[in-house]
């Protein structure tokens, strides 16, 4: 215990002051450093996705997805022209159609629909009328 007690008397008494000008401008660097640098990774990533070819240069495309229950799936797939109806689930994947012939240019077929109200006329017909 006298030992302790003799170290402690020995060593000169380290009195620092706490700047704290100096400390919120440290944090302010700091932080405005750290927001620079995920700006700068997101603007470099979106750079380096805008040279790849649309297609990434892939001979597999999936045109759709169905999600038919929890863990069950269904792909349509073209790959090398070919359309492929693919069903995946808890025990793997199996294939369930190819389709014959090429590819169709229009994916979805032109089905006219109702048409859709403007935003105005379904604010005009919510509108108390006076």
């Amino acid at each position: 215990m006298n030992t302790v007690a003799l170290i402690l008397a020995a060593a000169p008494a380290a009195t620092t002051e706490f700047n704290a000008a100096g400390e919120l401008v440290r944090v302010i660097f700091s932080l405005v450093g750290v927001i620079a640098i995920i700006l700068v990774a997101g603007w470099l990533t979106r750079r380096i996705q805008r040279r790849r070819p649309a297609g990434g240069g892939r001979r597999i495309h999936c045109v759709e997805s169905f999600a038919v229950g929890t863990r069950d799936r269904l792909l349509l797939l073209d790959a090398d022209g070919k359309r492929m109806l693919i069903g995946i689930g808890a025990t793997g994947m199996r294939t369930l159609h190819v389709y014959d012939g090429t590819v169709p240019d229009d994916d979805r077929p032109q089905v006219p629909g109702p048409a859709k109200p403007v935003f105005a006329d379904m604010l005009a017909r919510l509108r108390p009328r006076t």
